[in-house]
């Protein structure tokens, strides 16, 4: 067995190990090897270039964002296009991509030439994001919508951080906005408990319009508390609406 195949081999050998952590049974398990081959992998054994992970990537990218931006449209039903395109970029960003690839251990299973390897490609937050693109491009093209769908669900949807989600919405001003563009009225907060242990304490506040209450909320702050009232206010509005 030459060098090239002895690598694959122990590749498959641990992605197949993957494949049992991700409830993945591949009907073309080749389509998943070209998606973890870098180019400097490709180069050294002087093959076609046709064969590294860029085309996979280049579907994996459009396959990404169709997930994404139908989890958030079903998701933030009260969200306009701007705010959804804005949380939809944060989390398709080189930094989210390569955070879920690290969770699943893609980063040790790509397989890159010798110079790129020495030079700390395994640890370039591009390479890295990219092999996840090319994952979901294979993982499309192999088994289709539903299991790529499932896959998300599973393993990318959860991961998706509160701490992401606020950083890019801001409940309290939308709510504002959306009030103010019909009536200029008062929208006003009241905490209304606090419980649990000072070190791991619960918040829960309402948001009032017009001395009415409308959105109730908790978090693990006043001002987290706060925030969930005013999306649950957004999305009674926008149902009425």
């Amino acid at each position: 067995m030459n060098k090239r195949l002895a690598i694959i081999e122990k590749f498959k050998k641990k992605i197949n190990i993957t494949f049992e952590m991700l409830d993945i049974v591949p009907q073309d398990i080749t389509i998943y090897t070209q998606a973890f081959s870098h180019s400097s992998f490709i180069n050294d054994f002087k093959l076609d270039k046709v064969n590294d992970n860029e085309r996979l990537e280049f579907l994996g990218d459009a396959v990404l964002e169709l997930m994404v931006s139908q989890y958030l449209y079903k998701e933030h039903s009260h969200l306009p296009e701007g705010k959804l395109t804005k949380l939809r970029a944060a989390i398709v960003c080189e930094p989210s991509l390569v955070t879920f690839a690290k969770q699943l251990g893609f980063d040790q299973l790509i397989l890159l030439g010798k110079g790129e390897e020495k030079t700390g490609g395994r640890t370039r937050p591009s390479l890295i994001a990219d092999v996840f693109e090319a994952f979901v491009g294979a993982l499309y093209l192999d088994l289709g919508y539903d299991a790529t769908l499932k896959f998300f669900n599973q393993f990318i949807f959860p991961n998706i951080t509160e701490d992401l989600i606020e950083g890019i919405l801001d409940h309290k001003t939308f709510l504002q906005e959306y009030i103010h563009k019909t009536k200029n009225v008062q929208v006003t907060y009241q905490l209304i408990s606090e419980e649990g242990p000072a070190h791991f304490k619960t918040f829960t506040s309402v948001v009032c319009i017009e001395g009415e209450r409308l959105g109730i909320g908790s978090g693990r702050t006043k001002k987290e508390s706060e925030q969930k009232a005013a999306q649950d206010a957004l999305a009674i509005l926008m149902a009425g609406a």
